[in-house]
Formats: C-alpha cells, sequence, structure tokens
C-alpha cells in the first residue's frame, strides 16, 4: 500500500510542493508528515492537500490553514 498526498490551490488546481513528499506505506506517517511540514507547504503555495491510498480518495481537500 503507498500512501500519497496530493497539493492543491484553493481551486482544486494542482501544484508543487516545496517539500518533497515520499510515498508513505502507513497512513500515520502520512499524516505525520503533513504535520511537520503543513506551515512550509502552506507558504510555498499549497493551500489544501488530499490523502490517497494507491490512487484511492481516503479523505481531502483538507485545508492548511486554520481559517480554511
Amino acid at each position: 500500500m503507498a500512501w500519497t498526498w496530493r497539493f492543491e490551490k484553493s481551486d482544486g488546481t494542482e501544484v508543487e510542493p516545496v517539500v518533497t513528499p515520499e510515498e508513505f506505506t502507513t497512513q500515520g506517517d502520512a499524516e505525520s508528515w503533513i504535520g511537520e511540514h503543513w506551515r512550509d507547504l502552506l507558504g510555498g503555495g499549497a493551500d489544501q492537500v488530499t490523502l490517497s491510498e494507491d490512487g484511492a480518495k481516503i479523505y481531502g481537500p483538507m485545508p492548511l490553514n486554520a481559517e480554511g
């Protein structure tokens, strides 16, 4: 199983993240990573993220800012 993040602007347009993610083997690892890097990602132009497992959407879009 591979857990991956999709990085988007608020309109759903995909953007390249400023911090390069990896493919994660667990949902917990993916969520820990986003918890560590969300500020950099937000500052780099990503407004929201979506988590997928093996290409299937699990949840999202989830805003990276507190007001979202």
